[in-house]
């Protein structure tokens, strides 16, 4: 090995790994995952091919590694905040009231990546439209248990049903991130929530 071939094999990476994992989760949320090309990637991330490989692998696992970021890092992770709520209305109201704000944050694209990446993925994308499944999947369970726990505690009726109200909150917010990608605004969502809420308590009458 050359001398200069020593130094380039032992070079750090000329770029901030998290600052161009930020801007592949832009693009994927705006494009979609089959909507966008490593050439997109590459010229949004100031990168080479070799570059994107060597640190994150393939397209599929760059996806991977932008949708965590996306759930731990940014609007995924209302989620997380909201079961930590002190009691079932406060969650749900907490959930969806966080999630018209994020959805339609101008900073932003419009929508929610992980309900907007498995709608738009086709048979050839079939490995992460089952990834995104297995994780809203996820979320309602989480949801699913927080009402578990909420009925134990009596903050919830006794024949109150968790999973249901899991897969009713779950499909609201999806539905919200649906509108969203089609133009709908902050206050045409927050007033989804209203009615939302609405219901919540008619059903606790």
């Amino acid at each position: 090995m050359t001398g200069s071939e020593a130094v380039q094999k032992g070079r750090p990476r000329e770029f901030d790994k998290e600052e161009v994992l930020d801007k592949a989760l832009h693009v994927f949320w705006e494009r979609g995952y089959e909507g966008t090309s490593l050439s997109d990637l590459t010229e949004a991330m100031g990168i080479n091919r070799p570059s994107l490989y060597a640190a994150f692998g393939n397209k599929e696992e760059l996806f991977k590694l932008a949708l965590d970021r996306y759930v731990e890092k940014g609007p995924g992770s209302v989620h997380r905040d909201s079961l930590a709520q002190p009691t079932a209305r406060l969650v749900v109201q907490n959930l969806l009231t966080s999630l018209a704000t994020s959805l339609t944050d101008p900073s932003n694209p419009p929508g929610c990546l992980a309900v907007q990446g498995a709608l738009s993925c086709g048979s050839a994308a079939d490995s992460i439209k089952q990834e995104l499944c297995r994780r809203r999947s996820t979320g309602e369970q989480n949801l699913c248990q927080r009402f578990e726990r909420a009925k134990a505690e009596g903050d919830l009726a006794q024949d109150a049903d968790p999973a249901g109200l899991a897969r009713y909150v779950m499909t609201v917010a999806q539905g919200m991130a649906v509108q969203a990608t089609g133009g709908a605004s902050r206050a045409d969502l927050l007033a989804v929530v209203d009615m939302a809420m609405k219901a919540w308590s008619a059903s606790k009458d």
